[in-house]
């Protein structure tokens, strides 16, 4: 019996060895964004990262609660410098200086925070910009990589710059054709080269799912890993998807630019859930299924085979974000907004049918809704207020092919009105417009359409002031929203 309970004891702890380490696939880490009316408690993510698994994050800025609850975590952490920061800190060095000392410098001490890079602004060359950041963000780069160097970090960290895939092109769509955009050609040669003097990677954003988007014509499968699109032979390498030619195209542009070895990091690549017909939780669990399987068994591009460095978009929906990319843009989490898992999805990659670990100690405002009142409304009268709660709100659910858009007229009025009381922390004079609405404490969602409760946020102080009167958005007409319902 001993000796059977001993074995016993041994076969347990070879189990949990394997199971320990199929829970770390490397090489990956998660975007995580805070444009939202009441972000979760920076601790919950926290928590909810490790009981993941997910060693590793991204951030957009240096907030100090979100660096504070990654203290002591150990996660790998790129802190980000939001793009509206390059002009000050390319102009003076000593705002660079001063920048690194503060949000960099502070958490450097024992138990603080595990900063492997910084990223100096956020997919800066744009088109959509115009230039706005084309002379300002190689010098604010030089200032901070030297701020880092004369504090000591170069040793521990590196800074780097996110950019959009968009600042390298391919006449015909290959690969081999690959260099970098003609209006910033020469800026982008300035920054590869002093990437490669100074040992500093390349972070680019690439996403299968816009190509999708944006072309009606592009094939379905060859956004995905699976295999099943069409394979486009280049130069003696076969791509199967959109992802492996897109990063293979920068390769080239790299190789023309006399850099071979360079490392590259995917600082953005997931897919959305919700605000258009391709976004789905179901096709973002087959993206990802794909790409976790692909990190987990260390297999790169055909130009590149060796293990992929990536990092998720993004690990939470943002219902603040600017939909002028689009209706999805609020829609990129793994997660919703208050932490609970969108669909199947095993970080370790053997694609086992699970859900990821929802955030714990989330706290609920009040059970309760903002819809229509059948009693008082006048629907001819109310389609400015239904343009200001969506335009302060969050509709992008309704739109066509949405988990929202198959509302009647009443329900879509209700949804939009939920949104703006539920944003505004249900302040019950976000639930008047003009009379035409009341609170409720009957759920109000419809089928598999969420009438969300929010969630108490320590950021509960951020409202929007509201006027209720005539106020009509043309963004939102031109979107579709009115005419939707």
């Amino acid at each position: 019996m001993a000796g059977r309970a001993a074995m016993l004891v041994n076969v347990g702890m070879v189990v949990m060895t394997v199971l320990t380490l199929a829970s770390f696939v490397e090489g990956f880490g998660v975007n995580w964004g805070n444009i939202a009316s009441h972000p979760l408690n920076p601790d919950i993510v926290v928590r909810m990262l490790k009981e993941n698994k997910i060693n590793k994050v991204k951030l957009f800025d240096a907030d100090s609660w979100t660096m504070n609850a990654l203290a002591g975590s150990g996660m790998e952490v790129m802190v980000g410098i939001p793009n509206n920061l390059l002009e000050t800190l390319a102009d003076d060095y000593g705002n660079a200086k001063d920048w690194v000392k503060e949000n960099i410098t502070a958490y450097m001490r024992k138990d603080g925070v595990n900063i492997k890079y910084v990223a100096v602004g956020n997919e800066p060359f744009l088109s959509a910009y115009n230039g706005s950041y084309l002379k300002t963000t190689f010098p604010a780069l030089k200032n901070i990589h030297r701020a880092l160097k004369e504090a000591g970090h170069t040793n521990v960290m590196k800074a780097t710059i996110p950019q959009n895939a968009e600042v390298y092109q391919s006449a015909n769509d290959k690969p081999s054709e690959g260099d970098f955009r003609s209006d910033v050609k020469q800026t982008m040669l300035d920054i590869v080269n002093f990437f490669h003097d100074n040992d500093l990677p390349f972070t680019v954003n690439i996403y299968p799912f816009l190509s999708l988007y944006l072309n009606k014509h592009f094939p379905v499968e060859y956004a995905f890993f699976d295999g099943n699109g069409q394979t486009i032979p280049d130069n003696g390498k076969n791509y199967d998807n959109v992802f492996d030619a897109n990063y293979d195209t920068l390769v080239y542009a790299l190789n023309k630019a006399g850099i071979k070895d360079m490392k590259i990091i995917v600082g953005e690549v997931g897919w959305p859930t919700d605000g258009h017909k391709y976004a789905t939780p179901k096709l973002a669990e087959k993206f990802y299924a794909g790409l976790m399987k692909r990190l987990a068994n260390d297999v790169g591009t055909p130009l590149r085979p060796e293990k992929l460095d990536v990092y998720l978009f993004g690990l939470l929906d943002e219902d603040m974000k600017s939909i002028l990319p689009g209706p999805f843009e609020r829609h990129w989490g793994i997660f919703r907004y208050d932490g609970t898992p969108k669909f199947m999805l095993d970080f370790t990659g053997q694609e086992r049918k699970m859900v990821p670990v929802a955030a714990k100690g989330v706290q609920y405002l009040e059970k309760q809704w903002c819809v229509v009142n059948k009693d008082t409304i006048n629907l001819d009268e109310v389609g400015p207020d239904l343009d200001y709660a969506c335009y302060h709100g969050d509709c992008t659910a309704m739109l066509y092919g949405s988990t929202c858009s198959n509302l009647d007229k009443i329900q879509n009025i209700s949804y939009a009105f939920n949104m703006f009381f539920q944003i505004q922390g249900q302040d019950v004079r976000a639930c008047d417009f003009r009379g035409a609405a009341m609170i409720t404490k009957n759920n109000a969602s419809v089928g598999s359409c969420l009438f969300p409760i929010q969630i108490v946020s320590g950021s509960d102080d951020f409202r929007i002031s509201f006027v209720f009167g005539r106020f009509i958005v043309a963004g939102l007409i031109l979107l579709g929203l009115v005419t939707a319902i």
